[in-house]
C-alpha cells in the first residue's frame, strides 16, 4: 500500500517551504521549484510503494 502519510507530509512541507520563499522571492521560481521537487518525490514514492506489492 503507498505510504500516503509520507507522501502528504512531503507535499504539506513544500508548500509550507514555498509560501515562506514566495514574499521574499523577485520572482515566483524558487517557490515553484520547491513544489516541483516534492510532487517528484511523491510521485517516485507512490511508484516504488506499487512496486512492492
Amino acid at each position: 500500500m503507498p505510504d500516503y502519510q509520507m507522501m502528504y507530509h512531503i507535499l504539506c512541507a513544500a508548500a509550507s517551504r514555498a509560501l515562506d520563499e514566495l514574499p521574499e522571492a523577485e520572482d515566483t521560481f524558487s517557490g515553484r521549484k520547491v513544489l516541483q521537487d516534492a510532487l517528484y518525490e511523491a510521485e517516485e514514492l507512490y511508484i516504488r510503494s506499487g512496486e512492492t506489492q
